[in-house]
């Protein structure tokens, strides 16, 4: 036998023994130890993470995110986000040995670091939301996951950009990757009509997307205005278009409208090319969030609308805190769910109540996910991945134990849905 192999089971049997003795309170609250190990040997699909490429010289990657979340007014940041938090440092010391070691590895491996990080979280594929691939970001270990918000505000956004410090510095930045969207078109601005600006600029941004690899499409509407997207007529967003293209700010109910028209727009357009809608649903970074905006039951019309019941609509981050509230969207035959960012803000025996919830009620909704995101220079992505990762099998292991002794499942059927939410969910939605 290989040395690599000795290493790697004696590696998995240390971790199944931390998780017994970690999780416990006592003998009965014991993880089964059969769960254990096979959570821990499946090499997962992650559903969201913002994964950065090595940049050995010039100017550091930016685009792991279209609202980067590092320039915001103070917050009170969970315990985990913290500086010197217990679990950035043990992530530190798994991965690098020591934070020095960290700046070696990446310029020994250089575009082989991001997929060497995957393998230290035990992931195969990682959904790469970012508004551009680049070098060691490339499938088949990463797959693509752009925006899509900067297609629905197409017009004068200034009164919006007013309404706090925090959306102010966001539109700037959605105005800038509309703009993109723009030349990428071979416009220098929208188009003087919507029918003129629905083809020329957002079904071939979408296009392009999909071309380019696209599985999904990211909304991070909830930063900007609420998830209430209603239905609105054709005509009517044909004449707040025409009213407003280039004429000043909109008064909001309108231009409200308009966008509510756009999103359902690229959702249906979305089911044509074949790709997922991604959704925030979570309170949010910064101290302006609007939490009761990113509550999942706003979404209840879209998931109902005929016309976009072939649209797969995933509700990233669980939707806490309304944990309870999204568990009975996943009725809907076009919702799904990952716990992304919960994994990481939240320690096991948390999250596994809401997970045990979501996999008692409809189980192959459910799917893993981390969210890791360079959230400083000690908590990057690669910590941040590693943290979820481990905390999201640890509580994935929890409520599957606690099912299995309560009688709701065999044990084989608590193997079976430790292998659907780690990846043949994932693999199902997405096809791959």
């Amino acid at each position: 036998m290989k040395l690599a192999t000795v290493l790697h089971r004696q590696e998995c049997l240390c971790y199944v023994f931390l998780l017994l003795a970690g999780c416990s309170r006592g003998r009965d609250a014991a993880v089964d130890a059969t769960i254990a190990a096979e959570v821990q040997r499946i090499r997962a699909i992650d559903n969201h993470a913002h994964p950065v490429r090595v940049v050995l010289n010039g100017p550091p990657d930016r685009e792991f995110d279209a609202l980067p979340v590092d320039n915001l007014e103070p917050a009170s940041d969970p315990l985990n986000l913290r500086l010197n938090a217990p679990a950035v440092l043990e992530a530190v010391q798994q991965l690098y040995g020591s934070a020095e070691r960290k700046a070696a590895l990446q310029r020994e491996k250089q575009d082989g670091y991001p997929a060497w990080v995957l393998d230290q979280m035990g992931v195969e594929v990682m959904l790469a939301n970012r508004v551009a691939m680049g070098p060691g970001i490339q499938p088949p270990h990463f797959r693509w996951v752009p925006y899509a918000d900067a297609l629905i505000f197409p017009l004068d956004n200034s009164a919006l950009a007013a309404r706090n410090p925090d959306r102010k510095a966001y539109f700037a930045m959605e105005d800038r990757l509309r703009l993109r969207y723009l030349k990428e078109a071979g416009l220098e601005a929208p188009p003087a009509t919507l029918a003129e600006y629905l083809a020329r600029v957002v079904t071939r941004t979408l296009e392009r997307h999909k071309q380019g690899g696209a599985v999904a499409e990211k909304f991070e509407a909830a930063y900007l205005r609420s998830l209430q997207f209603d239905a609105v007529d054709r005509a009517i967003a044909d004449r707040i278009y025409a009213r407003f293209a280039g004429k000043g700010a909109p008064p909001e109910a309108e231009y409200k409208a308009l966008q509510d028209f756009l999103f359902r727009y690229i959702a249906a357009e979305c089911a044509r090319l074949g790709m997922a809608v991604h959704i925030h649903t979570m309170a949010g970074a910064g101290s302006y969030f609007d939490i009761a905006g990113a509550n999942p039951l706003l979404l209840e019309s879209v998931l109902e609308d005929p016309a976009l019941r072939k649209t797969r609509f995933v509700m990233l981050h669980g939707g806490w805190p309304f944990t309870r509230e999204i568990t009975a969207l996943l009725e809907r035959p076009n919702a799904y769910l990952d716990f992304s960012s919960q994994d990481l803000l939240l320690p096991p025996a948390t999250l596994a109540v809401s997970i045990r919830e979501w996999l008692e009620w409809v189980p192959e909704k459910v799917l893993f996910g981390s969210d890791a995101y360079p959230y400083s220079d000690q908590l990057g992505w690669e910590e941040s991945g590693w943290i979820a990762a481990r905390t999201g099998r640890q509580a994935l292991a929890i409520a599957l134990t606690g099912m299995m002794r309560d009688g709701e499942l065999s044990r084989e059927r608590a193997l079976e849905l430790a292998r659907m939410v780690l990846r043949e969910n994932a693999r199902r939605v997405y096809g791959l």
